[in-house]
């Protein structure tokens, strides 16, 4: 069975390795315009012997973003500053997926010229975001009661992921990543827990699944399958979302993107944030549902990624805070090196430190 140290091929292209980075929010996008910088691509760099990394959410609209000072893929000044980031990467000789995001409800008025955000159903809603302060500080603040959305305003988002796909494309990008887990807009339809519509768009199974299904196939259409994947996180208790019953629904998304030939389905388990263990029946289960290729992630450690690879429950594994902490995280892995700790109090905003200055395994020694 392979390792995490062998090649993996995806439809699109193979990868030189199956330790991937996770994606990950570090907010600090130059402002104003949401841009991506010359810090952001010296990060990426560092980081571009990952098998693929798929980048920070990168929100597709205005009304997408959640956050502070992360990236957006919607103005022609976005997609050249990507551009300066894939194209450093490429130099170094890796591969880079941009992860499309709406937040959905995940927002605030100071983010959404003083309205609240929107989402499936206008459900009171238990849940933080980041914002800066009138001094510029970052402080987390909750997000008001959002705002349903629609039907017959559905088909501006599905215009806005497609075109978050062409400029992905034109900003020289490997592929695609559709975020539709962690309790963000997609995800906010998928789930019985933030989706109490009773149209097209709500109740059963296959209506719920609805619009992200219409997201994916216009991706699909923006640029082809082998080019597009999709994150999924079924059971996650993230972004004031509680998917119990999430199961379900990620054997049928899983299923319908199957039949896509989608270039890969990425697993964000729930353990990582307060959600529980997924059992390896539902693991066995998304194998049978969905034979392209599958990345998992979620806290998992080097024994613990071997294991689901011997299994062939998945076929790469993403990282996320160890590759913060460790640029050169694949070497590390397979020397059995010690990995630097992190810091946990900069991984939010902020500059070089905590961001661009861990050391490499050859540094440290």
């Amino acid at each position: 069975m392979p390792t995490l140290h062998d090649p993996l091929s995806l439809p699109a292209f193979t990868t030189p390795n199956r330790v991937f980075m996770a994606p990950m929010t570090r907010m600090r996008a130059a402002q104003p315009g949401d841009t991506a910088t010359g810090l952001m691509a010296e990060y990426y760099t560092q980081r571009a012997s990952a098998g693929l990394i798929v980048t920070e959410g990168t929100q597709i609209s205005p009304e997408g973003k959640g956050y502070v000072a992360t990236p957006g893929i919607y103005s022609a000044e976005q997609v050249d500053a990507w551009r300066r980031v894939t194209d450093a990467v490429h130099g170094s000789g890796g591969k880079i997926a941009a992860q499309l995001w709406h937040v959905g409800r995940v927002t605030h008025p100071d983010l959404q010229d003083g309205g609240p955000g929107v989402s499936a159903s206008a459900l009171p809603f238990d849940g933080l975001t980041t914002i800066a302060d009138s001094a510029g500080n970052l402080v987390t603040a909750p997000c008001p009661t959002p705002r349903e959305l629609r039907a017959d305003e559905l088909s501006r988002i599905v215009e806005d992921y497609r075109r978050a796909a062409r400029n992905a494309r034109d900003a020289d990008f490997d592929m695609v990543e559709i975020h539709g887990a962690n309790g963000y807009l997609l995800q906010q339809f998928m789930s019985t827990s933030s989706n109490h519509r009773t149209d097209e768009y709500g109740g059963s199974l296959e209506n719920r699944a609805r619009f992200p299904l219409e997201v994916v196939d216009a991706v699909i259409g923006t640029w082809d399958a082998a080019h597009v994947g999709m994150r999924i996180s079924p059971l996650i208790k993230f972004g004031g979302l509680d998917d119990a019953d999430g199961l379900e629904m990620g054997l049928y998304i899983a299923e319908r993107l199957n039949e896509r030939d989608l270039g890969y389905l990425h697993l964000s388990e729930p353990d990582w944030a307060e959600g529980p263990e997924l059992d390896d029946d539902f693991r066995i289960k998304l194998r049978e549902a969905f034979s392209g290729v599958i990345i998992a992630a979620g806290g998992y450690d080097a024994a613990k990624a071997e294991r689901v690879l011997e299994n062939g429950w998945a076929d790469a594994i993403a990282f996320g805070k160890s590759f913060i902490a460790n640029p050169d995280l694949p070497a590390r892995l397979a020397a059995g090196a010690d990995l630097n700790p992190l810091r946990p109090e900069l991984i939010y905003g902020g500059g070089p430190a905590g961001y661009a200055d861990y050391p490499t395994l050859e540094e440290s020694s």
